[in-house]
């Protein structure tokens, strides 16, 4: 754990409990339709071939293949993580997995780059964004997925690695000081900000799988999704950014 509120810059490190970083994934990816939403809301901007950085256990990566995606990199700082990554997509011609340094990041020609709630994990998120710019086309997206408003930092929060949450605005100003032009910067899960602020930031619970995420995710979600496709909500448990490198793709 790494709770020091001043880490190091360096932006390789992996930052956190990863063992508890891997529990929380394991959970997520058991909250069906959550993990559903988050694979459409990034689906529009990927493109031909993305790069995602963060690929966790790989199941966003899976879920964009089965919806046609031709080509996806997956990457990953924890070297446990990385050998799932290896070992669940041996022989699949359509997926490359890889390390990527954002200290010396490749220069590439991705359709995109996307992250789900890796973000606030890196020290130097600016600095993350323009590597993110260096490895995409002109015309690309670099879409983050990261955690919203400072007041609802947790201890949970802090053993996991987060050194920020986001607000719109703050966010915003990060693609924007990064060189991105931002195209979407809105709030997503008004709900999930209340009942995060209350278990975890106030009665400092655990998020853990069980029944209660199961009527969560089988009964709110569906509902908050709906409801935020048709008028965007005011707040929110997370930040969507999407910025685009300048210029046209040839």
């Amino acid at each position: 754990m790494n709770p020091d509120p001043t880490p190091p810059r360096d932006n390789s490190q992996v930052l956190g409990d990863t063992e508890l970083q891997t529990v929380a994934l394991e959970d997520n990816a058991n909250a069906v339709n959550y993990h559903a939403w988050l694979c459409d809301l990034a689906l529009p901007y990927l493109g031909d071939d993305p790069l995602e950085l963060g690929s966790g256990l790989g199941g966003y990566v899976q879920t964009w293949l089965d919806a046609g995606v031709p080509r996806v990199t997956a990457t990953e700082a924890d070297p446990a993580r990385l050998q799932h990554l290896r070992d669940r997509f041996d022989g699949d011609s359509r997926v490359t997995v890889r390390e990527i340094d954002l200290e010396d990041p490749p220069e590439g020609s991705w359709s995109s780059f996307v992250s789900f709630n890796v973000m606030e994990h890196i020290p130097d998120d600016v600095a993350a964004l323009r590597a993110a710019a260096r490895m995409v086309r002109p015309g690309g997206a670099v879409l983050s997925y990261v955690p919203a408003f400072p007041f609802a930092m947790s201890r949970f929060d802090r053993e996991i690695g987060h050194v920020r949450r986001y607000t719109v605005a703050s966010a915003r100003a990060a693609y924007l000081k990064a060189g991105l032009d931002v195209e979407v910067a809105r709030y997503v899960n008004a709900p999930g900000l209340l009942a995060w602020f209350v278990g975890m930031r106030l009665l400092r619970m655990t998020p853990k799988d069980g029944p209660v995420l199961s009527v969560w995710d089988g009964q709110v979600i569906p509902r908050v999704r709906r409801l935020e496709t048709r008028r965007p909500a005011p707040f929110g448990q997370s930040v969507l950014v999407v910025g685009r490198v300048p210029g046209t793709s040839a």
